[in-house]
């Protein structure tokens, strides 16, 4: 059941902007406002479950499989060293958002390992890239 005050039951909603990279019947994939390294994107549920334990196999798969769409979108766009993918469940682990995601993260060797920053991304940046990505994933 969708939230009236969930950030990103709002996006689902088209009530809050994002920077858009991909969506299907389950899920969507958006430009991380407060990106911790360029190109950090979020893969959401469309269908409001707060964690891992609560969100539906089928929407867990669907997730996955979104996740490796624009995993390749990022490789292929930005060429990183690496990429981390990591989903948090509880405020205990470091959710700050209760509504599943995961997280997609280009790496390179040496960064500092960062869950989260409240540093805000350029949004023409944002923009820029979720407009790249999104033709990538649409291959």
């Amino acid at each position: 059941m969708a939230s009236e005050s969930c950030i990103f039951c709002k996006i689902v909603r088209g009530e809050a902007p994002a920077a858009m990279v991909f969506e299907d019947e389950h899920t969507l994939a958006f430009m991380d406002i407060f990106p911790v390294t360029d190109g950090h994107t979020l893969v959401v549920t469309r269908e409001h479950a707060e964690n891992v334990f609560e969100a539906s196999r089928e929407v867990l798969e669907a997730v996955a499989a979104t996740a490796k769409r624009v995993a390749h979108a990022l490789r292929d766009t930005l060429a990183p060293e690496g990429l981390m993918v990591f989903q948090l469940n509880g405020a205990a682990a470091g959710q700050t958002v209760f509504h599943y995601h995961m997280h997609l993260m280009p790496r390179a060797a040496g960064e500092p390992l960062l869950l989260h920053t409240r540093v805000p991304g350029d949004p023409q940046r944002l923009a820029s890239l979720a407009e790249t990505l999104a033709r990538h994933v649409a291959r």
